[in-house]
């Protein structure tokens, strides 16, 4: 799945919201950004939101305005709205959309309860941060809780908040931005500090 329309790659979907986890999604916006796919931000609307960290996002575009078949992926990250509000379920609903019509989803930290809420991890095998934690939300998915750093199952990943370079690796092996030995060189790298990995990557011009 390459996301490409007449060898052009559509955008990739960044969902920006107050409260937005700023470490979460920064790993795979940059290596998506590297392998040709533009990174587009989607806001509740177009005014301005703050993350955790005190950056204020301009949004590319309002949620409403946002389509599947203009995308090759939405990512989710999370958010402390995701748990105190109803604010953000309009994005969980997308991301229904989204794989209705066979475009991705990843989901981290939060939004994974978000899409618990929605409905979309009772089919199909997922993680978060720990299986207690989506259980409060009384999905039905909890037998395909799956304890591991990141999940993908049927166009849509899962990971927990520790675990930003596993929901990249994930990400960029979904799309093709990196693939086999590269794909595995650049986790070692950034998850375990593998100075060989550097080679690798460098030689296949990743790096």
């Amino acid at each position: 799945m390459n996301g490409t329309t007449n060898g052009t790659r559509k955008p990739v979907h960044l969902a920006v919201y107050d409260t937005l986890a700023d470490w979460e999604t920064g790993h795979a916006t940059a290596h998506l950004a590297r392998a040709g796919y533009p990174v587009r931000t989607v806001g509740p609307t177009a005014a301005h939101v703050t993350s955790t960290g005190g950056l204020r996002i301009r949004p590319d575009l309002a949620l409403a305005g946002l389509r599947p078949e203009d995308s090759s992926l939405l990512i989710l990250p999370g958010a402390d709205l995701w748990d105190t509000t109803d604010d953000l379920a309009p994005f969980a609903r997308a991301a229904r959309a989204f794989l209705d019509a066979g475009v991705p989803v990843a989901a981290i930290c939060g939004a994974t309860a978000g899409l618990a809420r929605e409905g979309l991890l009772d089919d199909r095998a997922h993680t978060s941060a720990v299986s207690f934690y989506l259980a409060a939300s009384g999905y039905a998915g909890g037998e395909r809780y799956v304890e591991a750093d990141a999940v993908t199952d049927r166009g849509l990943i899962t990971a927990g908040p520790t675990e930003p370079v596993a929901f990249a690796r994930e990400i960029l092996g979904l799309l093709g931005a990196y693939e086999g030995e590269v794909l595995d060189a650049w986790y070692r790298l950034f998850h375990d500090s593998d100075p060989e990995a550097y080679a690798v990557l460098e030689k296949a011009g990743a790096a």
